[in-house]
């Protein structure tokens, strides 16, 4: 089957991360430099995934909470759990199970916590030694849907109308006399 070109033709115009790498950081340019090459040399689906979410934006690379991260890791002794992302504390949980943690971040309070437990917390070239290929490592994510989503809206372009659309507004109450005015009411000269 060829590509209905009426209905939506190539995606033209859209570079894609994986072939220009579109991140200023130093550090992620150089692990996403040392996971190309691991990926093409080992053949691992791990390295390939690893590589995948370097190269994704902020927003698909959620955080993950320390609950949600010890919840996944019960019954798994042994094993690195490995985020690409950052981890944060959960005040909310009393004691922290003892882990090996793998992360682009930590949280000061999340990497004192893990290291008081008896843990610890690695880097992703560290991890490259210790396990080039992925093995005794269990691969998670936070997760993606969380309030600050609601927050964010879309690029904004002088072609792209919808930029405000839905984008909830960081404001001190919901109420009557909050964010009603102008450019919020259809009534008062425009709506957004």
């Amino acid at each position: 089957m060829g590509i209905d070109l009426k209905a939506g033709g190539r995606r033209v115009g859209h570079s894609t991360s994986q072939k220009k790498v579109k991140t200023a950081n130093p550090y992620n340019r150089l692990l996403i430099k040392l996971y190309k090459f691991l990926a093409r040399r080992t053949d691992s689906k791990f390295c390939a995934t690893v590589l995948k979410r370097l190269h994704m934006s902020k927003t698909n690379k959620p955080p993950i909470g320390l609950h949600r991260l010890a919840k996944y890791m019960t019954n798994k002794d042994g094993k690195i759990a490995v985020i690409v992302g950052k981890v944060t504390d959960d005040v909310r949980m009393m004691e922290c199970p003892k882990m090996s943690v793998c992360a682009l971040a930590f949280t000061e309070n999340a990497r004192k916590r893990i290291v008081a437990a008896g843990g610890e917390c690695l880097t992703f070239d560290q991890l490259a030694l210790r396990a080039p290929k992925g093995g005794n490592t269990i691969l998670l994510r936070g997760p993606k849907s969380r309030a600050a989503q609601a927050h964010f809206g879309h690029r904004t372009t002088v072609t792209n109308p919808h930029t405000h659309n839905a984008v909830k507004p960081y404001t001190r109450s919901k109420g009557r006399k909050f964010e009603k005015a102008r450019g919020r009411r259809g009534s008062c000269g425009f709506k957004i």
